[in-house]
């Protein structure tokens, strides 16, 4: 490992070196299959990198059929002026504005930014409903959702985030009054927790049985910190809680976010960049439980780039999820790949068909 340089994943910025990344050079499999990434961010770092549009394009033109993508919120290009409740909605018009500039066809068929997931501070309470609706005035055809960051864990080997949520938001009458404001609008609520804190979310679940609850990064199971040596305690724990969320039906999951140093693997360290086959083998247990207790109609694949390039690149990403998926019957790698993140965010069809020659 090159020590001159900015370790490889570290939070708040996630390295990405894109030298060692260059290391690691495969062929695509399935290059016909149709992508809808399911989960991606665009920033601006102030130390080691951005990722922006034209790092995103990049991307997307691995050689992979991705067709559409959906954009997660990342706290970037909140308004400055203003009512700072709805500094927010910068972001919402921002990622609205690259998706219109692919909606041109500027950068061919396919769709970045077809879905937004915003921020809304929930804590807000009733209150949040206006904001909620603001994010949907500046982008009706495309705003779907929020995203509140959830994740806490009093180990600061665990935290991911520059600035984490209180602990127990999810008991705090405020954020659940605020919770209650996004099935009145028919939106949906992306859960990034850790497992530990699957149990509250289950509770929160409960109380709102028709809003669409998409967990973000197969449940936040933990392998670092004080996981690390117990992982098949945690693997059962964290079973246990996506079992029980995999009752509720107003529940998906998304299979992704594994190449961040919280799941506790040790290839981001490693001379050389992880082969598909070493991240299939080592991801396999977490994303076949998963569709197995959700199932494919409920489960979708996602990046989670530019914080889960830091371990591998696109290419070699999605390669390691078409192995895992490759004894899956056609249906069901449609459904993981495309169709369930179409229909959980409410995207065009199309997005799930082959591009035209």
């Amino acid at each position: 490992m090159n020590t001159e340089k900015p370790r490889r994943g570290v939070s708040p910025l996630h390295f990405v070196d894109d030298e060692w990344l260059a290391l690691r050079t495969e062929e695509v499999l399935e290059p016909d299959l149709p992508i809808v990434d399911a989960h991606h961010h665009i920033w601006e770092g102030h130390q080691h990198h951005t990722y922006l549009v034209p790092d995103l394009l990049q991307d997307l033109q691995s050689g992979h059929n991705i067709r559409g993508t959906v954009y997660v919120e990342c706290s970037f290009m909140y308004r400055a002026d203003g009512d700072p409740r709805f500094a927010s909605i910068g972001e919402v018009e921002y990622a609205n504005g690259v998706a219109a500039s692919f909606a041109s066809g500027r950068y061919g068929d396919v769709r970045a930014c077809a879905g937004i997931v915003g921020k809304v501070d929930l804590t807000l309470g009733a209150m949040a409903q206006p904001v909620l609706e603001a994010a949907l005035g500046r982008a009706p055809d495309r705003f779907r959702g929020i995203r509140h960051m959830l994740a806490w864990d009093a180990s600061p080997e665990v935290n991911l985030l520059r600035k984490p949520p209180a602990k127990d938001l999810m008991l705090d009458p405020a954020f659940r009054l605020g919770f209650a404001q996004l099935g009145k609008l028919g939106l949906s609520f992306d859960a990034w927790c850790y497992h530990p804190q699957l149990s509250q979310l289950i509770g929160l679940v409960d109380e709102n049985p028709n809003t669409c609850v998409i967990v973000d990064h197969v449940g936040g199971c933990a392998g670092t910190g004080p996981y690390a040596s117990r992982k098949d305690e945690t693997f059962q724990n964290w079973k246990a809680s996506m079992s029980e969320l995999a009752r509720r039906p107003n529940v998906f999951c998304k299979l992704g976010g594994l190449n961040m140093r919280l799941s506790g693997f040790e290839y981001i360290d490693r001379d050389l960049p992880p082969t598909s086959g070493e991240l299939a083998a080592a991801w396999r247990p977490l994303v076949e439980t998963c569709i197995e207790l959700f199932g494919p109609g409920r489960c979708m694949f996602e990046s989670n780039f530019p914080p889960d390039k830091a371990g591998c690149s696109a290419r070699v990403l999605w390669n390691a999820f078409k192995r895992i998926a490759r004894n899956y019957s056609e249906d069901e790698k449609a459904a993981l790949f495309a169709g369930t993140a179409i229909r959980a965010y409410r995207l065009p069809p199309g997005l799930g068909q082959a591009a035209q020659t």
